[in-house]
C-alpha cells in the first residue's frame, strides 16, 4: 500500500490462523495488490500481519508446509504423514474402488455439480477435493463453507499448496483416497478454490489441471466424469459454447478416457455445445444427461450462484452444464461399492 493511501478505508480479510485475530484500533500490515487491480473474485485487501502483536507460535503436530517458502507458509497435519492416524490406511489404499469423480474448471461449478447429484440421490455423501490452481487457503470460500452447514457438502479436502479443508494431502491422488477412505465420500468433486488464473494463451490457464485431475482418477480405478464449462453469455468467443479451457483439459491433457457429461440443453446453445463437444468423443465417452429438474435445484441452493460475476438468470446454461456431471455421477454410485 501506498503511504498515501494509508488511511483510506478499504475492505480487508485476516485468517486468523496465520496472522491472529486484529482488534479494532490496532494497526495492521495489508496487502492492497488484489483490491488495487480490482479482481472479480479476490477483490479485498489481505491482512500480512498485526505487527504490534503476533500470532502464536504452531503447536499442532502437523509436519507437512503448504505456501511453501513464503511468508504466509503454515503447517498443516496430512491425512498421508505418519503421525496422522489414518497414515496407514492411506500407505495401503491402491484405489477408489469404482467411485465417481467429477472434475471441473472454475470452483463455481462446485454447487451446482452437487445440486445435481442430490437430485438424482438426495443423501448422496460428496466430497469436495480444492486444488491449488485458485485462492490457497479453503477459508476463502463463503460457498463451501455454507454447503457445509446446510448438509449438502461432506467435506473438503485440500491437497497441493491448497490449505484449510477439513484434511489436508499432498497430491490429488492422495486426496481422492483420503476422500473415498478416511472421509466415507461416495461421491468426489475436484476444482480448483475461488478465482481463476487465465492469460487468454491456448496453455497458460490454472484450469489445465482438471485435465490431470481426470487422469488421476482414472489411475485410482475411480469413474471419471468431466465437467464441461459452458456459457452463452460470456463475450470471449473462446469461452462461448463449450469453453476452450474445457476443450484443452479434457481433448489434450486428459490421457484417459471418462465420461463426459453433456447437457440437455435447449436451442441455439444447446446445438453449439453438442457441436463443441464432438471434439472430445474420439477420446472419451459423451453422456448426454437430461435436465429435468435441474434449474429447480439450482435455484434451492443456500448459496448466491456466480460464475465470472453472471448470475444463475444470466448464464444459466453454464450451472446447468455443472448439473449434469453431477447428476450423471450420482447415477454412476454403486450401492455394493459404499465404504
Amino acid at each position: 500500500m501506498r503511504e498515501e493511501d494509508a488511511h483510506v478505508p478499504c475492505p480487508a480479510l485476516a485468517y486468523t490462523e496465520l496472522v491472529g485475530r486484529p482488534e479494532v484500533g490496532e494497526r495492521v500490515l495489508l496487502n492492497t495488490t488484489a483490491l488495487e487491480l480490482g479482481l472479480g473474485t479476490g477483490g479485498y485487501a489481505m491482512v500480512v500481519a498485526v505487527p504490534d502483536r503476533p500470532p502464536p507460535d504452531p503447536t499442532g503436530p502437523g509436519h507437512l508446509m503448504k505456501a511453501r517458502y513464503t511468508p504466509s507458509q503454515t503447517t498443516v497435519l496430512g491425512v498421508d504423514e505418519p503421525a496422522s492416524p489414518h497414515h496407514a490406511v492411506l500407505r495401503d489404499a491402491a484405489d477408489v474402488a469404482g467411485m465417481p469423480v467429477v472434475t471441473a474448471d472454475l470452483h463455481s461449478a462446485l454447487p451446482a455439480v452437487i445440486a445435481g447429484a442430490r437430485l438424482e440421490r438426495p443423501a448422496v455423501r460428496v466430497v469436495y477435493v480444492m486444488l491449488d490452481g485458485g485462492a490457497l487457503p479453503a477459508w476463502f470460500s463463503r460457498t463451501t463453507a455454507v454447503l457445509r452447514a446446510a448438509g449438502l457438502l461432506t467435506a473438503t479436502v485440500t491437497v497441493g499448496q491448497a490449505f484449510g479443508g477439513d484434511v489436508e494431502a499432498v497430491t490429488v491422488h492422495n486426496g481422492l483416497l483420503a476422500a473415498r477412505h478416511v472421509l466415507d465420500a461416495e461421491l468426489a468433486v475436484v476444482a480448483q478454490g475461488p478465482g481463476n488464473l487465465g492469460t487468454g494463451t491456448a496453455w497458460g490457464f490454472s484450469g489445465v489441471a482438471a485435465g490431470e485431475a481426470l487422469n488421476a482418477a482414472a489411475v485410482l480405478d475411480g469413474r471419471a466424469v468431466a465437467a464441461l464449462r459452458v456459457s452463452a453469455a460470456d463475450p470471449r468467443e473462446r469461452h462461448q459454447g463449450v469453453s476452450h479451457h474445457s476443450l484443452t483439459a479434457y481433448g489434450r491433457v486428459a490421457l484417459a478416457p471418462a465420461d463426459v457429461a453433456v447437457p440437455d440443453l435447449a436451442g441455439e446453445i444447446g446445438e453449439r455445445v453438442r457441436a463443441d463437444a464432438a471434439a472430445l468423443g474420439q477420446r472419451h465417452r459423451l453422456v448426454e444427461v437430461d435436465l429435468d429438474g435441474a434449474m429447480t435445484a439450482l435455484r434451492r441452493l443456500p448459496v448466491r450462484l456466480s460464475s465470472m460475476g453472471r448470475s444463475l438468470e444470466e448464464d444459466s446454461a453454464a450451472f446447468l452444464a455443472s448439473a449434469a456431471a453431477g447428476r450423471h455421477a450420482a447415477r454412476l454410485v454403486n450401492d455394493s461399492a459404499r465404504p
